[in-house]
């Protein structure tokens, strides 16, 4: 028989299979992006484990794996009953209560959540994580979001997988097959795919220049303001017996009403805390102050109780440990942490710039290539007016010729009359009726010649007209192919075109030129940005809240108040009065410890 144990992340998958033979655990993995099953039969190199490993072991083993030093937010989960458990680090992997059915799986998520993820979450495997377990949890609803803080959210989270927006090729429908809004979300409106999509690709375009890092990390910093982020809720009962919910989370304890998982009753921070134990079912709680009692409540389960206690202990641990001064190795980790944004930041800022150039260098090509067609469609007009020109000037000279050969025609014809009229009066007879009629035959060729003079007058002045019209002509087509010299001349591509500037000497990415040498004014101009991050926080808040009422605003008329549940009745409730999970919290620990503690078991 073989037994096959499953560890699950978010990022990554580990099968361990099981050999009763040869008593070793073999441990493949499957990435988000490829599939990698790597037995012992088929890779002697890859790292084995035995049977008698304990929960440190594998749990060493994945996080190697994985690259992970912020090993204490995580754990191993598993499911027991009805409940869930954690694998103890102690104990033998398969000395826990782990169901024996194949296979059995193991959840490798994140235990315990920070108070800050911007200033706590180091690495950027560690930030990644968290940012897809929380994402998951929103989608199925384990966290209440709001609408509008989940468009937002959503926008984030395409940002950490595209990329920055580009609408030649992000155009609408590529977000057709994502799942990126709660379903409760999506009921709740009456709007399509598509409107959703374009909300989303709104607020898409204005992340333009954040890195994934940036985008996740942006995501965490507005899911940790959610009513239920990061907090683990268990049904227990008070003195009096009522059903309450005790939420455990990084700041403390907090009570709820069954009904309302948004708004605690009351609060008790970690630091007013001095004890926690159980017996049986029933929890004590001893407060940091003496001259308060010890309050108590019983839970379902006694395997709750262990889960309930090993939270407690563990976010009190980390509460104590977030107020202490950083140990050695997290202060080399958030040195080698700064080290590598600085250098990721210089390299980011390079590839800025050369794409940039590049871009320069583009719009000016194109230019010149609009500029080249916009040449050679003169150049093909200015062809077409020579050749129209040179028919014109071929039509007026066939014109010309005619004209002369007509004004000589009648040339001729003058001097025939002329002729004639001589030879008439050198004819005339000697009667006086024969010299009337020779006088009036003379009077009329006279008139005729005089006409026939005039004509050849008339058609010798159109001949000159006419050759003044050619000469014309062919100026005229003198001058079109002078012009069309010029444009030939000017279409000529030279590089001095584009500003010696806007072209980069250099535009390959290699490693040589992605070097740099860190100096002591980097880290200084460093720990300046820092600080100016921190003062420009409660602006960038402010942005926030006011983007997230624009979209609540854009959407509000859209919605459809028969389909709120009642978590979405209680947070605009919450919303009218103004409070927030902080301010709530805030407002709760006002009172002493005591009178917290008598409300509580007054409840």
């Amino acid at each position: 028989m073989t037994l096959i144990m499953t560890i699950m992340t978010y990022l990554t998958l580990c099968f361990i299979s099981y050999c009763p033979r040869q008593m070793l655990f073999a441990l493949s993995i499957i990435h988000s992006t490829h599939i990698m099953r790597l037995f012992p039969y088929l890779s002697r190199c890859y790292p084995v484990f035995q049977v008698k490993w304990k929960g440190k072991d594998l749990f060493d083993l994945v996080c190697r794996a994985l690259g992970l030093r912020e090993t204490w937010f995580f754990g191993f989960q598993y499911d027991v009953e009805d409940t869930v458990a954690w694998i103890k680090m102690d104990k033998k992997v398969l000395d826990h209560d782990v169901s024996k059915e194949e296979p059995i799986t193991l959840n490798f998520l994140a235990k315990f959540y920070p108070e800050n993820a911007e200033e706590e979450l180091v690495q950027d495997i560690t930030q990644h994580l968290f940012f897809l377990q929380v994402k998951n949890k929103i989608l199925e609803e384990e966290i209440y979001c709001p609408p509008e803080a989940s468009v937002l959210l959503a926008s984030y989270a395409v940002q950490a997988k595209y990329g920055d927006y580009d609408p030649n090729v992000h155009r609408l429908g590529f977000l057709a097959q994502e799942e990126l809004l709660p379903k409760r979300v999506i009921n709740l409106y009456q709007m399509t795919a598509e409107m959703w999509e374009e909300r989303i690709t709104s607020c898409y375009a204005e992340h333009r220049g954040r890195t994934r890092e940036d985008a996740e990390m942006e995501y965490l910093k507005i899911a940790q303001d959610l009513e239920m982020y990061g907090i683990n809720y268990f049904p227990i009962r008070n003195k009096k017996g009522t059903d309450l919910l005790l939420g455990v989370d990084a700041l403390g304890l907090h009570i709820y009403d069954p009904d309302n998982k948004l708004t605690p009753k009351c609060s008790f921070p970690w630091n007013e805390i001095r004890n926690i134990s159980y017996s049986d079912r029933e929890f004590a709680i001893k407060p940091l102050d003496k001259k308060t009692d010890v309050f108590k409540f019983n839970s379902t389960k006694l395997k709750v109780n262990k889960l309930i206690l090993q939270l407690c202990m563990g976010n009190h641990n980390l509460f104590l440990r977030r107020r202490r001064v950083d140990s050695l190795e997290v202060q080399q980790m958030k040195a080698q942490a700064r080290e590598e944004r600085a250098r990721k930041r210089v390299e980011r800022q390079r590839l800025e710039r050369e794409k940039h150039l590049r871009e320069v260098a583009e719009r000016a090509r194109d230019d010149l290539e609009r500029r080249l067609i916009q040449l050679q469609d003169e150049a093909h007009m200015a062809n077409d007016a020579l050749l129209r020109s040179e028919e014109t000037a071929d039509l007026l000279a066939e014109k010309a010729q005619i004209a002369e050969e007509e004004a000589t025609l009648l040339s001729q014809k003058a001097s025939e009359a002329e002729a004639e009229m001589q030879r008439i009066k050198m004819t005339a007879i000697r009667s006086e009726e024969e010299r009337r009629m020779m006088e009036q035959k003379m009077l009329e060729a006279e008139m005729m010649a005089l006409k026939m003079a005039d004509e050849s007058e008339r058609r010798a002045m159109e001949a000159d007209q006419l050759k003044q019209d050619l000469q014309e002509a062919r100026d005229s087509e003198r001058r079109a192919k002078h012009k069309l010299l010029e444009i030939t001349s000017k279409s000529t591509y030279s590089p001095s075109a584009v500003p010696g500037d806007a072209m980069p000497p250099d535009l390959s990415f290699s490693r040589e030129n992605l070097s740099f040498d860190f100096k002591d004014t980097d880290m200084k101009r460093l720990s300046m940005e820092i600080e100016k991050e921190k003062v420009e926080y409660m602006e960038k808040s402010k942005h926030l809240q006011e983007q997230l009422n624009e979209l609540k605003t854009e959407i509000e008329s859209l919605k459809l108040k028969e389909r709120e549940t009642p978590l979405d009745i209680l947070h605009n409730e919450n919303t009218e009065k103004g409070t927030s999970k902080h301010s709530n919290f805030k407002k709760l620990t006002l009172q002493s410890t005591k009178t917290r503690v008598a409300y509580f078991e007054e409840l």
